[in-house]
C-alpha cells in the first residue's frame, strides 16, 4: 500500500491548465507541462489498495491502478510503466482522453473526492517515454499467419499491436491518408497533440506492424479479395455514420456535421492547410449536442476567433451530484465544465431545434428553438418558448448510429448486423464470415476510446485462437460486457 494514511494527509490536486487567454492563440495541449509531477507521487499515496478495487471494475481494461499506483508513489516510474503497459496498450491516450469510470467506481469516491488516477496514468506514461523504457517489442519467432486490420483507430491499433506481438504478420489499412483514426481527425491538438500518435506509430512499425494509408475497402479494395488475400480479417472502422437533424433549412450552406468540420482544423495543425475551408472566424457558431464532440467543437471555434459560441442540448442539465438511479459505482451522468467551456460560450439545456433560416444566398444565418419538456421518455415542445438565435456556422455533434454502410464493406463480405446496425459478433468477436472479427464502435456502437483499446486486446485474443487454435493473449472483455461504466 502506497501510505495507509495518505487519503487523510492530502486533498485531490488535478493537473492545471494553461490560462485561457494564452491557450485560445495556439493549439498546444491546454495543460501546464510538468504541472503534474511535483504532485503525482502524494496524489497516488491517496490510493487505498483496497480490498476489493472497484476501479478494476470501473475501468474495461481491468487497469492494475493499486499496483501502478504504489510504484508512482515510490517514484518507481520503470516499474509503474510495466503495470500499465501490462492492460492498456496506449496508456497516453486514455490518460488524456477517457472520461476516468475508474475514478467513478473509486472506493475513497464514496464519501471524498477519489484518487487522480487518470492523471497517474498520464504521468506514469509521459515519463516513461521521457526515460526511454517505451520501446519496440517484436515477436522472437512469426506464426507465417497474416491479418489485415480495417481501421487504425484505437481498437484497430491495440488489435495490430497485440496480434503483431504474438507473431502474425499485420498489414492495417486506413482510408485517411494518415493512421490514427479519431485520434488523427476527431480529437483536436489542444486535447492530444498528434505527437503522441506518431510515436506509437513508429514503435508498432519498428515491432513489425504494415500500415496502408488511403486505402477504403470496399471502395478501393473489395472487401472479398482482401479476405482472399489474408488468414484473418479484423474489422475496426468506427461507428462513422452521423446522426443528422431532417429539420427545415437542413440544406442551407453553413451546416456541417462535426466530423467535417473537426478534421478541416488538425489538417491545418498537420500543414496540409493555410486555413480551414470551414472556419468559425468571425461567425456566431452553434454546436447541437451537448457531448464531448460538441464540446471539440467549442474549443475549436474558439480557437479560430468565434464571434459567439452557442452549444445546445436537448437533454435537462445534468446535477453536480449522482442521482439515486446512478450510485457508487456506477458511471454517474454529471455536469462538467470541459476546458473548452472554460474558454467561453454558452450553454443551452432541455431545448430543440425546431428549424433554420438563411439569407438570399442561401447561407445559415439564425437556428430557430424551442424549449422542450420529457413525457413518457419524449421531448415535447412547450408552448410560447420559441425564439431563435444568430447562427453562422452550425456544426452537428449528435453522436453516430452505425458503422458505413455505403462504401460497401458490410455487403462485400456479406455481414450480418444486429439490431442496432452494428456489426453482430459471438463470444470471440467473430462475425458470421469465417475468420473476420470486428472490434470497437463497429460491433459496439459508439463508445469511449477505452472501450476500444479493450475490445481490440480482446478481438485480437479471438483472431489468435482462430489462426493458432490457442492464445495466450489477454482479453479483458467479452463482446456482451457492460461493465459499470453504462
Amino acid at each position: 500500500m502506497a501510505d495507509p494514511k495518505g487519503f487523510l494527509n492530502h486533498e485531490r490536486e488535478i493537473a492545471k491548465t494553461r490560462p485561457v487567454e494564452e491557450r485560445v492563440k495556439d493549439w498546444n495541449e491546454v495543460y501546464q507541462p510538468g504541472s503534474l509531477l511535483p504532485i503525482i507521487s502524494k496524489q497516488a499515496s491517496r490510493c487505498m489498495d483496497c480490498g476489493i478495487p472497484f476501479c478494476h471494475n470501473g475501468c474495461p481494461l481491468g487497469n492494475l491502478i493499486p499496483e501502478w499506483n504504489d510504484y508512482a508513489y515510490r517514484e518507481d516510474w520503470t516499474e509503474a510503466s510495466e503495470r500499465l503497459h501490462a492492460t492498456n496498450n496506449f496508456p497516453e491516450f486514455t490518460g488524456r482522453l477517457c472520461p476516468a469510470p475508474c475514478e467513478a467506481a473509486c472506493v475513497l469516491g464514496i464519501n471524498q473526492p477519489p484518487v487522480t488516477i487518470k492523471n497517474v496514468e498520464v504521468s506514469i506514461i509521459d515519463k516513461a517515454w521521457d526515460n526511454g523504457d517505451v520501446t519496440p517489442q517484436p515477436p522472437e519467432r512469426l506464426s507465417g499467419k497474416t491479418v489485415a486490420v480495417i481501421g487504425s483507430g484505437p481498437a484497430g491499433l491495440a488489435a495490430a499491436q497485440q496480434l503483431t506481438r504474438a507473431g502474425h504478420t499485420v498489414a492495417v489499412y486506413e482510408r485517411a491518408d494518415r493512421i490514427g483514426g479519431l485520434l488523427r481527425y476527431g480529437i483536436p491538438e489542444f486535447k492530444m497533440e498528434k505527437r503522441h500518435i506518431n510515436r506509437r506509430i513508429e514503435q508498432m512499425r519498428a515491432e513489425g506492424t504494415k500500415f496502408r494509408t488511403e486505402v477504403e475497402i470496399g471502395r478501393d479494395l473489395d472487401a472479398k479479395k482482401l479476405r482472399k488475400r489474408y488468414d484473418a480479417v479484423v474489422i475496426a472502422a468506427g461507428s462513422t455514420t452521423s446522426r443528422d437533424l431532417p429539420v427545415p433549412g437542413r440544406e442551407l450552406n453553413g451546416i456541417h456535421f462535426a466530423m467535417e468540420y473537426l478534421p478541416l482544423a488538425n489538417k491545418v495543425q498537420e500543414g496540409d492547410l493555410t486555413v480551414a475551408p470551414i472556419s468559425a472566424e468571425g461567425k456566431h457558431v452553434v454546436v447541437i449536442g451537448g457531448g464531448d464532440t460538441g464540446a471539440d467543437c467549442v474549443g475549436t471555434a474558439h480557437r479560430q476567433g468565434a464571434a459567439s459560441v452557442t452549444q445546445l442540448e436537448i437533454m435537462g442539465k445534468p446535477g453536480e451530484e449522482r442521482n439515486a438511479n446512478q450510485p457508487w459505482p456506477t458511471f454517474p451522468m454529471l455536469y462538467k465544465v470541459t476546458s473548452a467551456h472554460e474558454e467561453g460560450g454558452e450553454r443551452v439545456y432541455s431545448v430543440s431545434t425546431t428549424h433554420f433560416e438563411g439569407d438570399e444566398d442561401g447561407n445559415v444565418q439564425w437556428l430557430h428553438l424551442t424549449e422542450v419538456e420529457f413525457k413518457d421518455g419524449r421531448p415535447e415542445p412547450k408552448p410560447g418558448t420559441e425564439r431563435k438565435i444568430p447562427a453562422q456556422l452550425v456544426t452537428l455533434a449528435m453522436g453516430f448510429t452505425g458503422t458505413d454502410q455505403e462504401n460497401g464493406l458490410v455487403e462485400q463480405f456479406g455481414l450480418e448486423l444486429d439490431p442496432r446496425g452494428n456489426v453482430a459478433r459471438d463470444g470471440d468477436f467473430a462475425t458470421n464470415v469465417p475468420g473476420v472479427f470486428v472490434a470497437g464502435d463497429a460491433g459496439r456502437g459508439q463508445s469511449l476510446i477505452v472501450w476500444a483499446i479493450a475490445e481490440g486486446r480482446s478481438a485480437a485474443k479471438g483472431v489468435d485462437r482462430f489462426l493458432t487454435g490457442v492464445s495466450a493473449l489477454p482479453a479483458p472483455i467479452k463482446p456482451t460486457d457492460r461493465a459499470l461504466t453504462v
